[in-house]
């Protein structure tokens, strides 16, 4: 699994001119799932996620985790995170998994993200168009490689 984390002031998604889900301070997701991803690259990816010091202390530090600072979390499907580029110039997407693999891995990352926040965690709509809007606060933008783990 690779995620795209970006720490947000707010963050939503708009499906066909309707807003489908929105945050406030937290966290911005785009999840890719590959093929040979399963629980281990969930339960990996979780604990990581909200432990993750990326949040600013009272002295200015990141310093704090989303659990900490009691951000919110949204999550978007994002199968072109897995792109590979070295050959021509259109990208292959052969290491993203189909949506039968897919669909259930990524719904299983949502809920075992909210669990172990404690709260609901909004989330794009699996394979539909959407405009991602966001604020990036800092700017922070890390990428997360469950199959990198070194």
């Amino acid at each position: 699994m690779r995620v795209l984390l970006q720490r947000v002031s707010n963050a939503s998604v708009t499906i066909e001119g309707k807003v489908k889900s929105r945050i406030g301070r937290g966290i911005l997701i785009l999840l890719g799932i590959e093929h040979e991803d399963g629980q281990e690259d969930i339960d990996w990816l979780v604990k990581k996620l909200i432990t993750l010091r990326i949040f600013e202390d009272p002295d200015g530090k990141m310093n704090l985790s989303i659990m900490d600072a009691g951000g919110d979390a949204l999550v978007v499907s994002q199968f072109t995170l897995h792109a590979r580029v070295k050959k021509g110039t259109r990208p292959s997407f052969d290491k993203a998994a189909r949506p039968d693999v897919a669909i259930p891995l990524y719904e299983k990352f949502v809920a075992d993200l909210g669990a172990a926040l404690g709260k609901d965690v909004p989330t794009g709509e699996f394979g539909a168009m959407m405009d991602v809007g966001l604020v990036n606060d800092g700017p922070v933008t890390i990428w997360i490689d469950s199959k990198n783990r070194e």
